[in-house]
């Protein structure tokens, strides 16, 4: 199976050409680089926030405000993207990235604490929300064909789950540095400036994007015109779904194993580990669902067991049945990234996709950032697992919704390749 891989994955690259392998390499590098640091930020987060006082209501707080804030800068992407050339915006978002890490550490009052959040990067979900999200898809699918598009978001989302599997393990690091003598704010501190080196690394991935070569190469980005109807569907829908997921982002979700379970950070740690690791091999497996069964179809049929694993996981009293509805949640509720992207991409013109990719993030952003306050304050009721379940009834809703309206609108591998 690992040759097998192998093969498709080089057969891929040496489709896309050697100019077109060596930006994909970069885009995924960075990709990498800015995913290790949302897995351990997601958790460090509210564990830092709770150490310095704050309380649920106050976390679920500053989490609306990052996602407020990813939604506003996503938005301005979509403004600038037509006037200025992805690598320059890119390698600005990598720079609001060490800003946001260096910044957070510095101040302790909450209302500090949200304005950083809201300007920077901090992620809360460690999902594909952001700034940086709609412009590396875009670069990514000026590089690739219809037969591969889907297999390049795949390994796009593939990369970015493990990654954020591996910074969700280094969330442990600020207990090992406590038993070495550290004191316990120390060393949460200390992971947020790790976070801002990961934005320089992530710098140097973008610097590496020939200029010339973006602008050549790729068709000059434009606002959205012939595929304005799609596109506004879809972000409607993909608001939905990013509303009910909003209730459960990892940060509220670490926080409800702390409060609930009483969770130690390394045990936390070790369960987000296994938990973005299943669900980065889910990837290649809805690459291949999709190729088969079409891309709607991935959506839906993977998305609906996972809610109803959350929704049971909500009633349950055990630790253990809990974390194994979580994982099999994990190994299901993702299979809907890549083909989502590929979706998007593939139903609109190639000029309309750096818009469409914002305009669709955007809706998505603040959608998410409304849920994670109310979530805050309903984990502080008498049934702190009501969250869970909101997440779960509203995600079937919206898959529900997805099916029927975009069932009969095919991307254009699906049109030339009916199965």
């Amino acid at each position: 199976m690992a040759q097998w891989e192998f093969n498709r994955s080089a057969a891929l690259l040496e489709r896309l050409g050697v100019a077109g392998q060596a930006d994909v390499v970069n885009l995924y590098a960075a990709r990498a680089a800015r995913g290790f640091g949302d897995g351990f930020a997601a958790i460090i987060l509210p564990a830092y926030l709770l150490e310095i006082g704050f309380d649920p209501f106050q976390i679920g707080l500053v989490a609306t405000a990052a996602l407020l804030g990813s939604a506003a800068t996503t938005l301005a992407v979509g403004f600038l993207a037509p006037r200025y050339d992805l690598r320059t915006l890119l390698l600005a978002c990598a720079a609001l990235m060490v800003v946001t890490g260096i910044a957070i550490p510095s101040f302790q009052h909450l209302v500090f604490i949200a304005a950083i959040a809201f300007i920077g990067t901090m992620n809360p979900t460690t999902g594909d929300i952001g700034v940086h999200v709609p412009l590396e898809q875009a670069a990514l699918a000026h590089r690739a064909s219809d037969q591969d598009r889907t297999r390049v978001f795949a390994r796009y989302s593939l990369i970015g789950a493990i990654s954020v599997a591996a910074g969700a393990l280094a969330a442990g690091a600020p207990d090992l540095l406590v038993s070495r003598g550290m004191g316990r704010i120390g060393a949460l501190q200390a992971m947020f400036y790790v976070y801002a080196a990961l934005g320089l690394v992530g710098a140097l991935f973008y610097s590496r994007l020939p200029r010339a070569e973006v602008k050549e190469t790729a068709p000059r980005a434009t606002a959205l015109g012939p595929s304005r109807r799609t596109v506004y569907k879809l972000a409607a829908l993909f608001s939905l779904d990013a509303f009910a997921g909003g209730f459960t982002v990892q940060s509220l979700m670490a926080l409800w194993l702390f409060e609930r379970f009483d969770l130690s950070l390394a045990a936390a740690s070790a369960f987000f580990f296994w938990s973005n690791v299943l669900a980065a091999f889910s990837y290649p497996v809805a690459a291949r669902l999709g190729a088969r069964f079409g891309l709607v179809n991935t959506m839906v049929f993977t998305h609906i067991p996972s809610s109803i694993c959350l929704i049971l996981a909500a009633f349950s009293p055990n630790l253990t049945i809990v974390l194994a509805l979580l994982l099999v949640r994990s190994a299901l509720s993702q299979m809907d990234v890549p083909t989502r992207t590929s979706y998007v991409m593939a139903v609109v013109t190639p000029a309309e996709r750096t818009a469409a990719a914002s305009v669709t993030a955007v809706p998505r952003s603040l959608a998410s950032s409304i849920s994670p306050a109310l979530s805050g304050a309903l984990l502080s009721t008498s049934f702190a697992g009501l969250p869970l379940i909101v997440c779960g009834v509203l995600k079937i809703a919206y898959d529900l919704s997805l099916l029927f309206s975009f069932r009969h609108i095919k991307p254009p591998e699906e049109k030339e390749a009916p199965r």
